[in-house]
């Protein structure tokens, strides 16, 4: 017994010097990734004397935009339509059609190698990256939430949101039902990426932000594709009140969720290949009506 416990009051010194030297290990790793992070040149910065955007109307226009991520390999090809005031734009194509580059072009992360994105006549290259990404809002496929309450993510939409407006956000994007059955209501902790919340309940927390931040041009990229058929219908009527009154563009992969949109353009290796209402393109009886048949075929079968 004596052996016994002279070994544990060996061991358990050396147990905890163990794990200090494991933390300030991690730490190191860490803080080298952070200064390289820091270190890391910015590719797109604001032209000198840039002035912030002036959005009155909301009119977006790609000016016959080309853009390659790598030089060998071109993913837009001369990419030329409008939105127009209050307008929808829905944007359907193939896996690699150059969907998602558009919202990526759009709100600057990259600058194309030709061509004019505009925004009210406006060169978004002229204009400050502020204003530009102030000006639009965005609801995408999986939404970031912090291990915080839902109060404060929805409050991430907008700094200096007050509670009633964060409220007011939630009624507009249906969830304040959902939150006023919560024991802590807005306090109630949504855990790590919103673990704690269902799909539905995570994507009406990214609209209730986006309604928060009250964005002139809103982009749906993708944003009930992970939803189940129920929730969808659910989460598209709350996205169909929010897009009134705004530019929408919608980036789609279920051609459903697209059928109410003012004009449908269809992708294809980067380039225009259809563009119409749901009903001409059905017409035409090409590209956007093969994939119509087919999902619907693919529904079918999982009936």
């Amino acid at each position: 017994m004596l052996v016994n416990a002279l070994l544990m009051q060996l061991f358990r010194p050396l147990d905890m010097l163990g794990m200090v030297y494991r933390t300030i290990r991690q730490g190191l790793v860490d803080m080298d990734a952070m200064f390289k992070l820091i270190d890391t040149e910015q590719e797109i910065v604001d032209k000198p004397g840039a002035k912030p955007l002036q959005v009155s109307d909301g009119t977006v226009r790609f000016e016959n935009v080309v853009f390659n991520y790598d030089d060998d390999r071109r993913i837009l090809h001369g990419l030329d339509f409008e939105v127009p005031p209050d307008g929808t734009l829905a944007i359907v194509g193939p896996s690699g059609a150059g969907k998602s580059t558009i919202a990526r072009l759009l709100f600057r992360f990259y600058d194309p190698q030709a061509g004019r994105i505009l925004i009210d006549g406006q060169d978004i290259a002229e204009v400050t990256q502020h204003s530009l990404r102030g000006a639009i809002g965005i609801v995408p496929q999986d939404s970031v939430l912090f291990n915080d309450s839902i109060g404060y993510n929805i409050g991430y939409g907008r700094e200096g949101a007050t509670q009633a407006e964060i409220e007011e956000a939630a009624r507009g994007a249906a969830l304040d039902g959902f939150i006023a059955k919560l024991p802590d209501g807005y306090d109630t902790q949504v855990g790590e990426r919103g673990l704690k919340l269902s799909g539905g309940e995570k994507q009406r927390v990214a609209i209730a932000r986006t309604l928060l931040k009250n964005p002139p041009i809103l982009i749906l990229d993708e944003a009930t594709s992970a939803l189940d058929s129920r929730t969808e219908d659910e989460i598209q009527a709350t996205l169909a009140k929010i897009s009134e009154r705004r530019t929408t563009l919608i980036i789609a992969h279920r051609l459903s969720t697209i059928t109410h949109a003012d004009e449908i353009i269809v992708l294809s290796d980067g380039r225009i290949a259809e563009r119409g209402s749901h009903r001409q393109l059905l017409v035409k009886r090409g590209l956007y009506a093969d994939m119509w048949k087919r999902q619907a075929e693919d529904q079918r079968e999982k009936v």
